[in-house]
């Protein structure tokens, strides 16, 4: 999976109400409105988002399969930085003895 569509999908996981605007996911993953439409559109041809349109305003909601991938990423992200962590360290304690 590419960085925008699973910043996407991280933003959406991780609003507070689960409805989130176009506009403010774009600036969460960092790209163009047209961009995200672009990504959302894909995600929504894949049944992982969905659209509530009220008049003008467009929100856009995770489904369930979308929701399940949303948080098996935010799992594995976790994970690698617990590994980053990890591997910072025996970096740290390695230059430590080679110092001695």
């Amino acid at each position: 999976m590419r960085e925008k569509p699973a910043k996407i999908l991280l933003g959406l996981k991780l609003s507070k109400s689960g409805t989130v605007y176009t506009s403010i996911l774009s600036k969460e993953a960092d790209c163009t409105y047209s961009h995200t439409i672009k990504i959302l559109n894909m995600l929504n041809s894949m049944g992982l988002v969905n659209f509530e349109k009220t008049g003008r305003i467009k929100k856009v909601t995770l489904s369930d399969e979308g929701w399940d991938i949303a948080h098996n990423l935010e799992a594995i992200l976790k994970k690698f930085i617990q590994v980053e962590n990890k591997a910072g360290k025996k970096v740290k304690e390695e230059k430590k003895k080679a110092k001695k």
